[in-house]
């Protein structure tokens, strides 16, 4: 059982408000404060300071409030895993970044699920950074990523890789090449990806370590939605850089094309991480298959 006042705590740093933590935990105002004096005097620090517009945790608040999260994440998986047992279900939930949640990695975890029949997987799909510290916190059970963690809590091993091309619509000029060249790309309608993106993070990197600059590209358009992108590029509308397993499905179709870049190779792992006291090694085994069997890799 998490302590009252650690939920009052959480519940406070994340409402910035004693009012609002007292409605949303039918608790009085007094009491939130007493919650947080007794947390106080107990650990001998000040948790929060006041700003103009809300509460801001002081340093020592911030470290309390990280083990704070990690003993509710466990808490919480605790009664997940009574529940599980008594339902005969077994439960995961998996960060995967937004470029691996494009490569079709849902599919995979869905086609574990169905050869394991009381398997429930939840997906969190969020940024690289905040999957390392869900991990840490044991709030994910494992996470599947474009790239790698690098925690001393977590273990890691890879999946497979992918890379990055030219991809167009089989309208376009380019579809019946063998390559082209970047100075060739500089011509054409590109859409992106937003630079937060770790594909175009890497396309980046690429071009400027090769002495090219973004500002000599013609970029019309920059989306965070790849099937929108892919979109545009099948109305032959643009063009665009993308990974290769993201368009697997429409280069079957013959719906779009990918020209490999002169002399570019735009390497990425996708890595699973996973916490080194993770209890369930075969689950692990049993995901790195399934990734193989839909990728037809071994």
């Amino acid at each position: 059982m998490i302590d009252t006042k650690i939920k009052t705590l959480l519940t406070l740093e994340q409402l910035g408000s004693y009012t609002q933590t007292a409605e949303a935990l039918s608790l009085t105002q007094p009491a939130v404060s007493h919650h947080i004096r007794m947390l106080e005097e107990q650990y001998g620090i000040r948790i929060f300071v006041k700003t103009k517009h809300r509460l801001k945790p002081t340093p020592e608040g911030e470290v309390l409030l990280d083990y704070a999260r990690q003993a509710m994440a466990l808490s919480e998986g605790v009664k997940q895993a009574i529940s599980d047992r008594q339902r005969d279900i077994h439960s995961l939930t998996v960060g995967i970044t937004p470029t691996a949640s494009d490569i079709l990695v849902p599919q995979v975890l869905a086609a574990y699920c169905n050869e394991h029949p009381g398997t429930h997987i939840q997906i969190v799909r969020d940024t690289m950074g905040n999957i390392d510290s869900k991990l840490s916190f044991y709030e994910l059970d494992f996470a599947i990523v474009d790239g790698m963690i690098r925690n001393e809590k977590t273990n890691a091993f890879l999946l497979g890789t992918d890379y990055l091309g030219l991809v167009v619509s089989p309208r376009h000029a380019f579809a019946g090449r063998m390559s082209v060249t970047i100075e060739e790309i500089q011509r054409e309608n590109l859409v992106l990806r937003p630079r937060s993106a770790e594909t175009r993070k890497l396309f980046e990197s690429y071009i400027t370590s090769h002495g090219y600059m973004m500002r000599d590209f013609n970029i019309i358009m920059e989306l965070d939605s790849v099937s929108n992108i892919k979109d545009i590029i099948m109305a032959n509308l643009g063009i665009s850089i993308l990974s290769h397993n993201v368009c697997l499905e429409e280069e079957r179709r013959g719906n779009m094309v990918i020209v490999p870049i002169e002399n570019c190779q735009m390497m990425r792992p996708i890595n699973l991480i996973y916490p080194k006291d993770f209890a369930h090694p075969e689950i692990l085994q049993d995901i790195r298959e399934s990734y193989a069997r839909h990728f037809g890799r071994t």
